[in-house]
């Protein structure tokens, strides 16, 4: 299935039904008085959330959406019947966005979760409304009201604990694989991770929490380089950045792929380059661990780091099970969510 995490869809709220013109007409009845009844109000339209979907791809090729009409009032005080509200299935962590204003509407965090995007009409009133001692024919009715009508923009945004970042090949799927049961494609090209990937890390009974696997970034990616630039709004849920660097990149150094990174952050959103990030050094199975420490020491002497840092091997799993079990300490102590 394609993962699709943006669409921009029109929603129409029905119209109000109109209020009746009608007077009481029955034999041995003389003067029967008005008797035109209220139109119906107009269905609107609601985002649902559901647990089972988790792309929006079922909205690539419908984009418009028309809740029902209320029906008009009749004679004899007839109410008409209310348009069927119409509701949009979307995948638990979707944000709707007014196009026109940029407004954010509302943001759909839980399964069964419901948001109303377009308001149906009001129904018209019919003309038994307006009777009065001094009024006793009336003939004003009130038409009724238009639904909204509204051009909005659906973003999905992964609902994760963690998120791993970096550069294309920094080993975040070969991490993900070793810690969970995902199965994200690991090849040793750039750019082999195309979508983002879950992951569900258990560390025992009550202790677990998702990790989310996103394209690798490259310079530019904040203004749309690359494919991981793309998929940057899913870290905005996130407590917890994972920035994985290669220790030994085939090209530059360990040093410079992370001031990259960083810079890509500030650019992006600069709160988001403020979140608490931990530093990942990854593949020391390509050195003695001598060797790999001293190259890890190295490198967080010259980023003068001061969060906390690691040194693993998402191949052997080097240093995996101390990453988890810290991580799922620090969610443990900070479950304040975004």
């Amino acid at each position: 299935m394609k993962f699709v995490d943006e669409v921009t869809i029109q929603v129409v709220a029905g119209d109000g039904g109109d209020g009746c013109l009608s007077f009481r007409h029955e034999k041995f009845i003389p003067r029967g008085g008005p008797d035109g009844g209220d139109g119906g109000d107009g269905g609107s339209v609601y985002l649902l959330a559901d647990a089972a979907l988790n792309t929006l791809v079922d909205f690539r090729y419908q984009r418009s959406f028309r809740a029902e009409r209320g029906a008009n009032g009749s004679g004899a005080e007839c109410t008409g019947r209310s348009g069927e509200d119409l509701h949009l299935r979307v995948p638990v962590g979707t944000a709707a966005f007014d196009v026109e204003t940029e407004e954010l509407l509302g943001d759909i965090t839980h399964a069964g979760q419901s948001l109303c995007v377009a308001r149906g009409g009001f129904h018209g009133l019919g003309n038994a409304r307006f009777k009065s001692s001094v009024n006793r024919a009336p003939r004003q009715t009130t038409p009724g009201t238009p639904g909204d009508t509204r051009l909005i923009r659906l973003e999905l945004r992964l609902l994760a604990d963690v998120g791993l970042l970096g550069l294309p090949n920094a080993g975040k799927s070969s991490l993900l694989r070793k810690v969970t049961a995902a199965h994200p494609k690991v090849a040793a090209y750039p750019f082999t991770t195309l979508h983002p990937h879950l992951g569900v890390v258990r560390l025992g009974v009550d202790q677990s929490f998702v990790l989310a696997d996103l394209p690798g970034l490259i310079d530019g990616a904040a203004q749309g380089a690359g494919l991981g630039g793309h998929f940057l709004k899913h870290l905005s849920r996130t407590r917890l950045l994972l920035h994985l660097v290669d220790i030994a990149p085939p090209e530059g150094n360990p040093v410079t792929d992370v001031m990259r990174i960083e810079r890509e952050l500030s650019l992006y959103n600069p709160e988001l380059a403020q979140r608490a990030r931990w530093l990942v050094l990854n593949k020391a199975d390509l050195f003695p661990e001598g060797t790999a420490r001293e190259i890890f020491t190295r490198i967080i002497h010259e980023l003068n780091w001061t969060q906390p840092a690691f040194l693993i091997s998402s191949v052997n799993g080097l240093g995996c099970q101390e990453l988890m079990l810290d991580i799922m300490q620090y969610l443990s102590a900070n479950r304040t969510g975004f």
